[in-house]
């Protein structure tokens, strides 16, 4: 049996007043860091610094933003979206915080599935990995829906679209395998660099090809559906555990969240005011679908790599999820054995071809991204963090005691899991609502079809 351990919180040291229970549940799951440093380890994790990590998520994050943002300006109008974004921005932020907090003091944690088995056990685990791994693939067949958007548009619809996703899962595949996420971020950099660009190339199209006698909206009173659909859809942190688990200072996390969220709040505010405001109500999403063709051209060819890259990290992120479930604390996650990189390879090409078929055979895709996106994405992004501070301070910081002297704190974490449950529900009410309209007006199409 494990000692009493101590961790450290917010700064303090203190010990684990209820270790006994804590303790067991952190060795039966592994208490030591899954990526424990040793010069004798072939292959080294623990190399990313907090500027590769903030790039790596602006990388995955604000491609989703800048396609689907300007239209939701057109759904609630200019100045409720903009409250909303930036609200968000500060909201995310502030579970950031929380997050980073819980994997500070469980450095065993590498997944949402490790905290959750803290938390609560073994079916904790399989629900929340589970979710992880399916809420990755299914950005990353997203992903692959966007490359193969870019491609048809560069190639003015010359090659079939089933085609095009199997070039992209092809490209994403590569970009998946290296074991480790610093052998991804050189890619990250460029991929955070050329969305960026991409962006800036829209809003130059956009102001540069204004549409005459556009209409503005600056407050709509629209229906729940759409102006819920509108305002909770870049969703971020489900890699936040992963990608720390990798850092040479886990400490130097908080810089990471707050270079992502601010970069993220104040790029997804302009761009889509400027979109928005040249373009009006009209707007499309993916709102490059709004500019004139070459524009359209011209921005889809730059944000490409973004889009592969992203889809290769979300590959990346399930397989390791599952390699390390697999293999943790054994020679193949440290050493270049066969078994470990053909298990990985074969794990790689699994992830990728399960998004490719599901973006490829099923029609209702996009409306299922919803679906994952409300289910695991909502929780591991707001209402998981309000759990994660409820368990710390109770077990780590005197129990009942503890949560009724910090009462600020305890009502945040309890608003920040009520914020989580409600977007679950009414996430997942409204993709279904929209799945069933679909099919009834005919809007779904037929599976492997060009």
């Amino acid at each position: 049996m494990a000692s009493h351990p101590t961790y450290e919180a917010h700064g303090q040291p203190y010990v684990d007043e209820k270790a006994s229970m804590t303790a067991e549940k952190q060795d039966s799951g592994g208490s030591r860091d899954v990526f424990a440093e040793d010069d004798v380890h072939q292959i080294q994790y623990k190399t990313l610094s907090w500027q590769a990590v903030s790039l790596l998520m602006i990388a995955e994050i604000v491609s989703n933003g800048i396609l689907s943002l300007p239209s939701a300006l057109a759904v609630v109008g200019i100045v409720p979206a903009v409250i909303l974004i930036v609200f968000l921005g500060i909201f995310g932020l502030y579970t950031a915080k929380l997050l980073i907090d819980f994997k500070l003091n469980h450095p065993n944690v590498h997944t949402m599935g490790d905290a959750g088995y803290i938390m609560a056990g073994p079916v904790a685990r399989e629900v929340l990995a589970f979710g992880t791994v399916a809420f990755a693939v299914f950005a990353s067949g997203s992903e692959l829906l966007s490359s193969q958007q870019a491609l048809s548009t560069l190639s003015n619809q010359g090659l079939c679209s089933m085609y095009l996703v199997i070039i992209a899962g092809a490209v994403g595949f590569l970009i998946s395998l290296p074991r480790t996420l610093d052998r991804l971020a050189w890619m990250g950099f460029i991929s955070a660099i050329v969305i960026a660009v991409a962006g800036f190339v829209a809003m130059i199209g956009a102001g540069a090809n204004p549409v005459p006698g556009r209409s503005l909206t600056v407050a709509a009173s629209s229906n729940f559906f759409d102006a819920f659909l509108a305002v909770t859809n870049p969703v971020g942190h489900f890699m936040f555990f992963i990608l720390i688990s990798e850092m040479r200072r886990p400490e130097d996390a908080m810089k990471a969240a707050w270079c992502l969220q601010g970069f993220a709040t104040v790029f997804y505010t302009v761009f889509s005011v400027v979109v928005y405001v040249y373009i009006g109500n009209t707007v499309q999403s993916p709102a490059l679908f709004s500019l004139p063709p070459a524009w359209a051209k011209a921005t889809f060819a730059i944000a490409l790599a973004n889009f592969l890259f992203t889809s290769g990290l979300y590959v990346h992120t399930a397989a390791k999820l599952v390699f390390v479930r697999i293999f943790r604390h054994s020679e193949h996650i440290h050493s270049h054995t066969l078994l470990g990189w053909t298990v990985w390879t074969l794990l790689c090409f699994t992830g990728v071809a399960v998004a490719a078929i599901l973006a490829i055979a099923v029609p209702i895709f996009s409306y299922l991204i919803g679906i994952a996106a409300a289910l695991f994405a909502a929780w591991y992004t707001y209402g998981l963090a309000g759990f994660f501070w409820l368990h710390d301070v109770y077990h780590l910081k005197g129990g009942v005691d503890g949560l009724k002297g910090r009462p600020i704190g305890t009502i945040l974490a309890v608003l920040t899991i009520i914020a989580g449950a409600f977007i679950c529900a009414a996430g997942t009410y409204v993709s279904i609502k929209l799945i069933v309209e679909a099919y009834a007006s005919g809007q779904v199409g037929k599976p492997f079809t060009c």
